[in-house]
């Protein structure tokens, strides 16, 4: 079972392929796709460059994408990836972060069914308190880079997973119905470490910017 997996470097993508590989699939390649609008319907953002280091880490080859990140036109590109991954890598199964939404699970799905492929989805409908407990018993080191929602702010970038991070959302949630794995956009993370790396990466350097109201991003250096 030769997988590709869906990449973001972000912790849903990175914990989907432990999670694959713990289930016995050969992780092949990684997928990234690189979209130039920031409200992407389907491909995370901040950082995304990025993946290439993560891979290194990972020791995997990375086949990357780049598309305009216009609704539904992306897909295309998508679609585009996942072929040549398939034909250079010989994978027959694609590999989702795919927690709660409907939509990007769908589509991929269908692009799966079109080219004949496996589409897994290892996290959903996961209960997202004890998939963040998980995350951190499975000893994956995570940062916010990104957030999108009020009550997040700039002093949240940079923040790592943890057990306070966890009572923090849960509050969040109670308050002001933030989904504490960030589901719905309300947050963006990068993964520095997990048990699928070689060695840990490490930042060189940052940069904070606002990208509207309630919206600010880190952009980071790694190596």
């Amino acid at each position: 079972m030769k997988a590709g997996i869906l990449f973001s470097g972000g912790k849903d993508s990175c914990y989907s392929a432990y999670l694959a590989k713990k289930k016995g699939y050969d992780l092949s390649c990684l997928i990234t796709i690189i979209s130039e609008n920031s409200e992407s319907y389907m491909f995370h953002t901040p950082s995304i460059e990025k993946t290439k280091f993560q891979a290194k880490a990972m020791n995997l080859p990375i086949l990357i994408q780049k598309t305009k990140g216009k609704k539904e036109k992306e897909l295309e590109d998508l679609e585009k990836a996942i072929k040549k991954a398939k034909k250079k890598y010989k994978i027959d199964t694609i590999v989702t972060g795919a927690l709660h939404s409907i939509y990007q699970k769908s589509r991929i799905q269908k692009i799966c069914t079109k080219l004949n492929l496996k589409c897994i989805n290892p996290l959903w409908h996961k209960n997202e308190i004890d998939y963040l407990k998980e995350l951190i018993k499975e000893k994956f080191e995570i940062i916010i880079i990104g957030v999108f929602a009020y009550p997040l702010d700039k002093k949240w970038l940079g923040r790592v997973i943890d057990k306070n991070f966890i009572k923090e959302v849960i509050e969040l949630q109670e308050k002001y119905k933030i989904h504490p794995a960030g589901e719905g956009g309300e947050f963006e993370t990068f993964v520095l470490n997990c048990p699928l790396f070689k060695e840990p990466l490490k930042i060189k350097d940052f940069k904070d910017f606002s990208t509207g109201e309630n919206s600010w991003t880190r952009k980071i250096s790694v190596q």
